[in-house]
């Protein structure tokens, strides 16, 4: 089945197939501010929430960012807020320097597409990812997946974080 979503009234066709809640969510590598590479297994343990955008140099991927990096210094510490984007680690190093935004952990898709893929994110024409939110059990199963629609739309925070906050 084709998956969509609009950005200013265009079709954009997503790649891969969309988490189902109640599966374990697939593991992934990727790359932090530091250059080093990170995987799903190394949060295990904790609550995850993958809050993936575009880019973060971007109106709307700013606001959600910024909106998630405020919830997680409310959180408890079990609790881990990733954002993930096709920024390279670079510029996202530099963009949480300058929104101040010290509670998230930034993580780059820039080296291949095997996670946009296996999440179902990957949007065909641009080569970048959808925006989204998924929630992570200490297991690594998904407790809540959502797909934006609309690319100039944020995501549901706050059913989000209620998921999240089921899970303490």
């Amino acid at each position: 089945m084709e998956r969509t979503v609009l950005a200013n009234g265009q079709t954009l066709h997503l790649e891969g197939n969309a988490l189902e809640t109640g599966k374990a969510a697939p593991d992934f590598t990727l790359t932090a501010t530091d250059m080093k590479d990170i995987s799903l297994k190394s949060f295990k343990g904790n609550i995850v929430i993958l809050s993936i955008v575009p880019s973060l140099d971007t109106p709307v991927c700013t606001l959600q960012t910024r909106r998630f990096n405020k919830e997680a210094a409310t959180m408890a510490d079990s609790v881990k807020f990733i954002t993930i984007s096709r920024d390279l680690p670079f510029a996202q190093s530099r963009w949480l320097q300058n929104a101040g935004a010290d509670k998230i952990i930034a993580l780059s898709d820039y080296k291949n597409t095997s996670f946009s893929k296996d999440y179902g994110v990957f949007i065909k024409e641009w080569f970048l990812l959808a925006r989204s939110v998924f929630v992570l059990d200490k297991e690594g199963v998904v407790k809540y997946a959502e797909y934006v629609k609309d690319e100039g739309n944020e995501p549901d925070y706050n059913s989000a974080l209620s998921a999240a906050k089921q899970l303490l």
